[in-house]
């Protein structure tokens, strides 16, 4: 995938390391080390993956891909995978779908398993076949985090973080990929904060010419988020 410049984000999707915490719940450093890599005394550890975005300011942003691969990601460490092996598993996955971000993609999800269990077969690597060896584990690794999305020519096209029929989505077309009501396009976040400022949902609603119901998806959409935090 190339990289984004500045003039090309429309449609990427744009999240700061904070931003991101907030809407997946990985820590903002572990999003940095993923993308940039790190240090341990006087060992290195390369990236897990190249960042969708990357501008002349030295500074780590992600794109909704980046989002997505991350979701994964964090499921195979909770699932007991080292980074190191993380590593392992996303250069067999890259193999498999020929993609820089290959756990979010659709063909992993459905036909992957195969294919994944005879790479590692190949490795000889204990650790990742004992992780991988019976389907119900791959999928209860791999299924939690594509739930929810929509997918258009095998890779993650946009997100209901909520569910579908909650109405809100992430969607790196629309408001550089920050929770929006599906309803109106308008960020969460921004109706959220209307109703504090104007005092109520129904003021709010008259201001930014919303239903009502629009306010109140956005208002618990973000109370959710806080909650979780």
């Amino acid at each position: 995938m190339p990289k984004a410049v500045s003039y090309g984000l429309v449609g990427i999707g744009l999240y700061t390391p904070s931003e991101a915490e907030r809407l997946t719940g990985i820590p903002a450093a572990k999003l940095v080390r993923c993308l940039r890599g790190h240090a341990v005394g006087d060992y290195s550890y390369e990236r897990l993956w190249p960042p969708q975005i990357e501008l002349d300011d030295n500074r780590t942003y992600l794109g909704f891909r980046d989002l997505m691969e991350a979701r994964v990601t964090a499921g195979f460490i909770d699932a007991g995978l080292s980074p190191q092996k993380v590593r392992q598993a996303i250069e067999i996955a890259r193999n498999i779908v020929k993609d820089d971000q290959p756990l979010s993609t659709s063909r992993l999800r459905t036909d992957g398993m195969t294919v994944f269990l005879q790479r590692v077969d190949e490795t000889g690597d204990e650790s990742l076949i004992d992780l991988f060896r019976k389907q119900y584990a791959f999928k209860r690794i791999v299924e939690p985090s594509l739930r929810n999305l929509d997918f258009e020519d095998g890779v993650p096209a946009r997100w209901w973080p909520a569910s579908k029929s909650i109405g809100v989505v992430v969607d790196p077309t629309r408001s550089f990929g920050q929770p929006v009501d599906d309803a109106t396009g308008i960020p969460t976040r921004i109706l959220s904060d209307a109703a504090v400022s104007e005092g109520s949902v129904e003021a709010a609603a008259m201001v930014w010419r919303v239903p009502a119901a629009s306010v109140r998806r956005a208002i618990s959409f973000e109370q959710e988020l806080a909650r979780a935090a």
